[in-house]
């Protein structure tokens, strides 16, 4: 039997370290993780972001309105802080004291963690794949392999950076580890445009 399989894609992770810069931002998730676990019944794909603002959330936007055409993506925001930071550029001339508030993305290591414990708490699934680099997510890890141990934990590191892309100890603390493969990438673009399944029509950003 193949296993019950549950996803959860860290949304800016996975853009810093897979597709920015690329022309693939513009990834069918659905297709993209049938394709990769395709010895897996996989039951949803959670995909975890923060709404941006501006062009960028423009573009944004319309990628969230295309994963909500497909059956087994579901989204769940957290949200952007401002916090201060100090310039710390030599002859800076920023105006007053060098100070300016930068966003700061909040949440999604939380929403992951507490979604993964919840889903293996109510034996939703019989595997989980975390497609994250962030080593903050690993005493969920730890503490799903705890309480769960029949559990299967499996680590994806999307990047392109072997630096960035060592994340030992997440890596170390699923069952098994990959770095995510870029390959995927092109193969698994939605259409230019595509149906909203409510009459309208989803195009892709023109700048991807």
């Amino acid at each position: 039997m193949k296993p019950r399989t549950i996803v959860y894609v860290d949304g800016f992770n996975f853009y810093y370290g897979a597709v920015r810069g690329t022309s693939y931002k513009w990834l069918d998730m659905e297709k993209c993780f049938l394709k990769l676990r395709q010895g897996d019944e996989i039951r949803r794909i959670w995909y975890f972001t923060a709404l941006v603002e501006g062009t960028k959330g423009s573009r944004q936007q319309a990628y969230l309105r295309a994963l909500a055409t497909k059956p087994l993506v579901q989204v769940m925001l957290g949200k952007f802080k401002l916090k201060q930071v100090k310039c710390g550029v030599t002859g800076c001339t920023y105006p007053g004291s060098k100070v300016f508030d930068m966003p700061e993305e909040k949440r999604t290591d939380v929403n992951i963690a507490l979604q993964l414990l919840d889903d293996a708490n109510r034996d939703r699934a019989d595997q989980f794949i975390i497609v994250s680099g962030d080593t903050d997510l690993v005493p969920a890890l730890e503490m799903v392999k705890a309480q769960w141990p029949a559990k299967r934990l499996v680590v994806y590191v999307p990047s392109r950076n072997p630096i960035r892309g060592a994340a030992v100890e997440l890596r170390n603390a699923a069952d098994k580890h990959k770095t995510f493969p870029q390959a995927l990438l092109k193969v698994c673009q939605f259409p230019a445009s595509l149906s909203d399944g409510r009459g309208g029509v989803i195009h892709k950003p023109a700048e991807w």
